[in-house]
């Protein structure tokens, strides 16, 4: 019943938010997001399996104390323990359920953003001359 959770070296933000918003950055910060929310959906759901499996076994640990003859308050403790595993593991999947949401979300937006400007970024790219910024017509 023990965590094999081990801290990441990383910072908390996957992608550091930032004023740079020229095309490739933005599918940069899109993609590491995305790549992010994913590994986030797998640690997750690697954490929930382990707390249902650690929640299964609390439960039995307190049917042996049980058949033990124990005092009845170490049972009641055990018991609840494993429900307390069984809540969170539950809570865990409603994370997890989110986290790939939000990823699918992210990988869709990358796309999107992609099919609006990135022909828009081909061209002002391969262009000798300065064009103007995105948004400098709208003034």
């Amino acid at each position: 019943m023990s965590s094999d959770l081990t801290p990441r070296a990383s910072g908390a933000a996957p992608v550091p938010a930032d004023s740079d918003n020229r095309y490739k950055a933005v599918q940069a910060k899109l993609a590491k997001l995305g790549k992010a929310m994913d590994d986030a959906g797998l640690d997750l759901e690697g954490l929930r399996r382990s707390m249902h499996a650690n929640a299964s076994s609390t439960e039995d640990v307190a049917s042996d104390i049980e058949h033990a003859e124990l005092d009845p308050k170490f049972i009641q403790m055990t018991t609840l323990v494993a429900v307390a595993l069984g809540g969170a593991a539950i809570e865990v999947r409603q994370l997890h359920d989110t986290a790939r949401e939000t990823a699918g979300l992210t990988h869709q937006t990358r796309r999107t953003h992609s099919k609006l400007y990135g022909a828009l970024d081909d061209i002002c790219s391969n262009r000798r001359e300065k064009t103007p910024r995105a948004g400098f017509f709208n003034r």
